[in-house]
């Protein structure tokens, strides 16, 4: 749910109370919860509770234009994923199916075009009016999907049918709408059922407690790459080092530090992995000896030994059974001769190279200039590109190399 923007309708039913719930909990879930209230809501359930739950300012009158330059019911209308109506009276039913728009919420209604949920809530003789199921059948008719008011005592005093349902029913009813949602938009995307691990960021060789060996990686690539993946439809599994970037949303995240840690990491889920891409730099050497404490200062030189890291792309091409590899290098120069050499002496299926000696390609910037290699040469060389849009070319091509697409 996290992302989604929800627009929760609350009209006049003594109900209104049990919305507060069902804010909370859309809220506390990641959604972006806007409120519109009716002005009886609001006799039940002040504007300042909804506010205090969505951390937005709550709408009522449809002529109070706080933003200049937008047009609230017109806003509110088109910035909703789902428009929840909890709790929906008779009257607020009536006014949806006839068309007509005379407060804040009937007007954001009219305007509407997402998905609308509607839990009704009223007297058992008034949800049983032929009026009133007339209003609910062109409604359903419409499309408007329905929460049915559950059998128990009412406000008014009666038993019946007309209790609006508990907010944690309509919770979880949200919460399967948007997983069938992103299912069935992720089953047509062209990276849909595969499961992509990426590296990202430097590995950082501790000396001491507070001294170390990196480099100037800052994970944007790596990054970028698994975002390209997850919008294509892949369960991405990102392996970060150390970053300067925040970390992206919608993905299995694992931490690690040195490369043998990384190395760990990636060669612990690499059988059930469908696709690898490494674009993590990975310090080649660590120090032998470490030092618990700080070290502290004795002669005019210090010489540290260094042991080679296990080399984690050469080592994932050498068990590779299935899996499609992709390899990062990094170069300032004989590019097409170093990538050839990569590729062929790790078992990539591709290697992607970008030339880090320019200011508008590499670590730490936003754009890059990258040139994709596989065994038969170069496939594709990019102009400057945002990462991202990089990456999404990356990984379209990783998709036709596996069948999603057709034949390259």
């Amino acid at each position: 749910m996290k992302g989604k923007s929800i627009l929760l309708g609350i009209s006049g039913g003594i109900a209104a109370y049990k919305a507060a719930a069902l804010c909370s909990k859309l809220t506390q879930a990641g959604a972006d919860v806007h409120v519109v209230m009716t002005k009886s809501a609001i006799k039940m359930v002040g504007p300042a509770t909804f506010q205090a739950l969505s951390h937005h300012a709550v709408r009522v009158d449809t002529f109070a234009e706080a933003e200049p330059g937008v047009i609230a019911h017109i806003d509110s209308a088109d910035r909703a994923d789902l428009v929840v109506i909890a709790p929906a009276t008779a009257n607020i039913l009536a006014k949806m199916a006839h068309g007509i728009a005379d407060d804040m919420l009937s007007t954001v209604l009219l305007a509407a075009t997402a998905p609308i949920f509607v839990a009704p809530t009223m007297n058992v003789h008034m949800y049983e009016h032929p009026a009133t199921q007339e209003n609910l059948e062109k409604l359903r008719k419409r499309g408007v999907l329905f929460l049915e008011p559950g059998v128990g005592p009412l406000a008014c005093g009666y038993v019946g049918k007309g209790r609006m349902a508990e907010p944690e029913q309509i919770f979880a009813t949200i919460e399967t709408f948007f997983a069938q949602e992103t299912a069935a938009e992720a089953a047509d995307k062209p990276l849909s059922g595969r499961k992509v691990l990426v590296t990202a960021g430097g590995t950082v060789e501790r000396l001491d407690p507070v001294r170390y060996f990196t480099n100037d990686s800052s994970g944007k690539m790596g990054f970028a790459a698994a975002v390209a993946a997850r919008d294509l439809g892949a369960e991405v599994t990102l392996v970060a080092g150390r970053v300067s970037e925040p970390l992206p949303q919608g993905i299995d995240i694992i931490h690690v530090s040195s490369a043998l840690e990384m190395y760990e990491a990636v060669l612990e889920r690499y059988a059930h992995t469908d696709v690898v891409v490494k674009a993590a730099a990975v310090a080649d050497y660590r120090p032998v000896d470490t030092f618990p404490q700080k070290m502290k200062k004795t002669e005019n030189m210090l010489q540290v030994t260094l042991i080679k890291n296990p080399d984690i792309l050469e080592e994932l091409g050498k068990r590779k059974n299935g899996q499609f590899l992709v390899g990062f290098a990094a170069e300032t120069e004989h590019l097409h001769e170093y990538a050839m050499d990569k590729l062929q002496r790790k078992n990539c299926d591709l290697i992607v190279v970008n030339d880090v000696s320019r200011a508008d390609s590499g670590f730490g910037t936003d754009t890059n200039v990258i040139t994709i290699f596989d065994q038969a040469g170069v496939v594709v060389e990019l102009p400057l590109l945002s990462k991202y849009d990089a990456a999404t070319s990356l990984m379209e091509l990783v998709a036709k190399r596996l069948g999603r697409l057709g034949d390259v």
